[in-house]
């Protein structure tokens, strides 16, 4: 009898699903993946380091809902040598966009959100957007032994409103390097204390650089901050409470915030930037985090575990561990090209075979993109080097932390992976 107790209980035990956060490991083998061949990321990390151009690094590989590859090289301080750890907090910036964009589209699928809805529906502020148009530069612009001024503009009504997917898709024109941009810090200047629901409704101020919709040009944080304040109005929850609730809570994903806390800190990597002296630390240690401000786009901070577990969901069309946090449909939505050819040449992308979906690039051609993932993955970067890539053909999630922008290690890193798929 007792035996077979022990038995039932061990059943119950196994069959019971996963708490979250805690993404099983595998041997590589068993998830069609080579022991031998994922070492060479190992190597890869490695080469960067020595060379000078990153001071540490975290790499994460993930195959069909199982860990193969997680592995900490480096150092996360150089001044202490206090060395990179698997659950070292890193600041995501751009990466905090996916986030925001599941955000916005948990709403859309209750109904409270359409894609193509006014923003100004929301924010009342963003009614009649203008677009700033440069006027022809001329002799009084040119000053003899002075540079150039920046060129002055007249602004004209845009041809439409601006819509959600506008934001979520960086087709609104809102502080997109433009004309309009220049203005944000004499019309909307950010001050101390200011929360999303203070700062947006100035921000819809600043005149479009372009008419909306009409070209793809990157909104760094302006755009998904946007978005960060509609979730505010439509739930009734501050940003970060509804990202804990609703997905950092749920996906297990406890070393993910805005602001980190006092017991974080210790664990928090250290910002370098290149001279030409070498790694120098970064005066701004504090990258876009506020403990009001909450920036959609470039605010959260986490670690490889916690971001894979929101990877992870992705990859599965939207579930993980049991909870479905968006229907699949919806993540072939927000992993789908929304903008044409408009995205390709952008920011350091190749010039063929890449889309846009909603805050994420997608491969669309690896070969016309010499990119070495495959067709449909999708992803975002940060600006201190951070990127993820999710692949639901091969099944595979790709995480790489590091705290120095380093495109180079970013695409050998994603080729170091994609040799070691054996199946």
């Amino acid at each position: 009898m007792h035996t077979i107790l022990r038995f039932a209980c061990f059943s119950m035990l196994a069959a019971a699903p996963l708490a979250a956060g805690s993404l099983p490991s595998a041997r590589p083998e068993d998830v069609g993946l080579s022991s031998e061949r994922l070492g060479r990321i190992r190597e890869t990390v490695q080469r960067h380091i020595d060379a000078g151009n990153v001071t540490g690094a975290v790499t994460l590989v993930a195959r069909k809902g199982r860990i193969a590859h997680f592995e900490a090289q480096g150092l996360a301080d150089v001044e202490s040598k206090r060395p990179m750890a698997k659950d070292t907090i890193f600041r995501l910036a751009s990466m905090t966009k996916p986030v925001t964009a599941v955000a916005v589209m948990m709403l859309v699928e209750e109904g409270k959100i359409r894609l193509n809805d006014p923003v100004s529906k929301f924010v009342p502020e963003f009614k009649d957007a203008k677009v700033a148009i440069a006027r022809q530069a001329g002799p009084a612009m040119m000053m003899p032994g002075q540079p150039p001024r920046d060129p002055e503009y007249y602004v004209v009504p845009a041809n439409r409103e601006v819509t959600i997917q506008d934001m979520l898709t960086h087709t609104s024109g809102l502080a997109s390097g433009g004309i309009g941009s220049r203005m944000v810090n004499k019309l909307a200047p950010r001050q101390p204390g200011d929360s999303l629901a203070t700062y947006i409704p100035r921000l819809a101020t600043v005149p479009l650089d372009f008419q909306p919709g009409s070209q793809w040009a990157y909104s760094g944080t302006a755009g998904p901050d946007v978005l960060g304040r509609i979730v505010e109005i439509v739930s009734g929850l501050t940003y970060d409470q509804f990202l804990k609730q609703r997905l950092f809570d749920p996906l297990g994903m406890k070393d993910t915030f805005f602001y980190p806390p006092d017991s974080a800190r210790p664990r928090l990597v250290t910002l370098y930037q290149r001279t030409p002296k070498g790694l120098e630390k970064n005066p701004n240690q504090d990258g876009f985090s506020t403990k009001t401000y909450f920036s959609g786009g470039a605010g959260l901070m986490s670690t490889a575990e916690d971001y894979l577990q929101f990877a992870q969901m992705l990859t599965n069309g939207g579930e993980l561990d049991g909870k479905r946090y968006l229907g699949p449909r919806t993540v072939e939505l927000m992993s789908a090209n929304h903008v044409g050819d408009m995205f390709n040449g952008k920011l350091g992308r190749p010039a063929q075979g890449m889309g846009f979906g909603f805050l994420m690039d997608v491969i669309l051609d690896n070969v016309t993109s010499g990119m070495r993932l495959a067709n449909g993955t999708f992803g975002w970067d940060g600006a201190f080097g951070t990127i993820f890539w999710a692949d639901p053909k091969d099944k595979i999630v790709r995480v790489l932390m590091m705290q120095t922008q380093t495109p180079q290690l970013q695409r050998d890193f994603e080729n170091a992976v994609m040799q070691a798929i054996i199946d």
